[in-house]
């Protein structure tokens, strides 16, 4: 079960805001970047549970009040609110791993399913690019090799916003499609795949170990 512990993310906080106020914190600048992103992305988060735990007492009066007249509106649309707030902080719990917090690279490869598995590649690209902002994350695309009667023969782009890498780890694998194929004259149905690869977007200079 993963759970959200505020008490040591105000912790952690705590300790890293005392690193950055060390003399020469700046000296070694590939430190003193990490520091501060990790700094910056756990204020966030722990800015987004105050948050939370502030509008949940501001609910808690509101019930009231509105238990006097009767009028409910305002505390449904409220705990709509505090709902969405509390997926996004169960969401953070989720992404304790290295790079999870960070951007990540995406490559699409059509694999088995001829022209049908292009298709299905370029279909998943813009299923994957409208997404990623409707999501609010930003992208790049990277290239894209176009296939020899239609669709993608692999496509590679970039995903950039808080957790993307944790959120798009999950998508890792082949995705499979069965329909009726506008491709064959019969109309036959077929299976077709394309594989989704997901990567961490690292910096130039970190050190990676093969």
């Amino acid at each position: 079960m993963i759970t959200f512990d505020p008490d040591a993310l105000n912790a952690r906080v705590a300790e890293l805001e005392q690193s950055m106020g060390e003399p020469g914190f700046w000296d070694d600048q590939k430190r003193a970047a990490a520091i501060s992103s990790e700094h910056a992305r756990l204020a966030k988060r722990r800015d987004r549970y105050n948050s939370l735990s502030g509008d949940a007492e501001d609910l808690t009066q509101l019930l009231e009040l509105a238990s006097d007249d009767g009028d409910l509106d305002d505390v449904e649309e409220a705990v709509k609110a505090l709902k969405r707030q509390l997926e996004r902080v169960q969401e953070d719990a989720l992404f304790s791993g290295e790079y999870d917090a960070g951007d990540a690279v995406v490559t699409l490869q059509a694999a088995t399913g001829g022209t049908d598995a292009q298709d299905w590649t370029e279909m998943l690209l813009r299923m994957y690019l409208r997404w990623a902002g409707d999501r609010g994350f930003q992208t790049e695309l990277i290239e894209a090799s176009p296939g020899e009667e239609a669709g993608l023969k692999s496509a590679t782009f970039t995903v950039s916003g808080e957790n993307a890498y944790g959120v798009l780890k999950a998508e890792r694998g082949k995705h499979r499609l069965v329909r009726l194929s506008p491709f064959d004259q019969a109309h036959r149905r077929h299976t077709s795949f394309a594989q989704v690869i997901v990567s961490p977007l690292l910096p130039d200079d970190v050190d990676v170990e093969l």
